[in-house]
């Protein structure tokens, strides 16, 4: 045992890591989400689709899941998924005044790599949240909430500033856009996010979802794509026991 781990009462947990491209490990610090960042999608949350600040919300870095299966959530009856394209940093950013504005190059500057992730909710828990004037944070920072493909390192792709993204569920096309449609850019979701904290090698940021999203049910085989980027896919099973 070593004098610093001697600190601890008890042994810390093992750092979160998703697979790269090409070898390693891209250890995982933090979760940020954009919310409404695709109009469509905004319409049909019964949002203004225009082009307003983007908000904020987190998952814990153990919301993370890899592998081919995702047990379905406890506590309830409404699990939707939202594909979305992930922005992995490897460089630290804190703009504390507009005038410190983070231009689109030093934000891609940034950039680690690029990867297919899905934002799981609980929308019945979120819904009751919204009409509460509650916190969302049960409704989407629950345990294997955050799906995610491997990522592929930004050397390799650029920076992809325009693609289709979908997802399908049994074969099914349910979510179909284009990363041209986002309504706040990868360089303007990581000048906006600056502002608000000290951003760190490490964290993830999910971009926001398409249109399309809807109810999965156990048994459901989820694929997802981000042209240039390696696929996502997955089985809902049952919940974990």
């Amino acid at each position: 045992m070593t004098p610093q781990s001697e600190k601890f009462v008890f042994a810390p947990p093992a750092p979160v890591g998703v697979p790269i491209i090409g070898g390693g490990q891209f250890p995982v610090r933090r979760i940020f989400c954009v919310g409404r960042n695709y109009a469509a999608h905004t319409r049909e949350m019964g949002g203004n689709p225009d082009r307003e600040p983007p908000f904020f919300f987190t998952k814990p870095s153990d919301a993370i899941i890899l592998g081919d299966h995702v047990p379905y959530p406890v506590a309830t009856h409404s699990l939707h998924h939202e594909v979305e394209l992930v922005i992995a940093l490897d460089q630290a950013a804190h703009a504390i005044s507009p005038a410190q504005a983070i231009s689109p190059a030093q934000a891609n500057s940034l950039i680690y790599g690029y990867a297919v992730g899905v934002d799981l909710t609980r929308r019945d828990l979120q819904d009751e949240a919204k009409s509460m004037r509650r916190p969302w944070d049960m409704a989407k920072g629950f345990d294997h909430s955050a799906p995610i493909g491997p990522i592929i390192p930004a050397a390799q792709i650029g920076h992809p500033t325009h693609g289709a993204i979908t997802l399908a569920i049994n074969s099914q096309v349910k979510q179909a856009g284009d990363l041209a449609d986002l309504i706040w850019p990868v360089p303007d979701i990581i000048a906006a996010l600056s502002h608000l904290v000290a951003l760190a090698p490490g964290d993830l940021i999910y971009t926001g979802t398409p249109d399309g999203v809807g109810p999965l049910a156990v048994g459901d085989h989820v694929t997802c794509h981000i042209d240039g980027i390696p696929p996502l896919a997955f089985t809902i099973t049952p919940p974990a026991r």
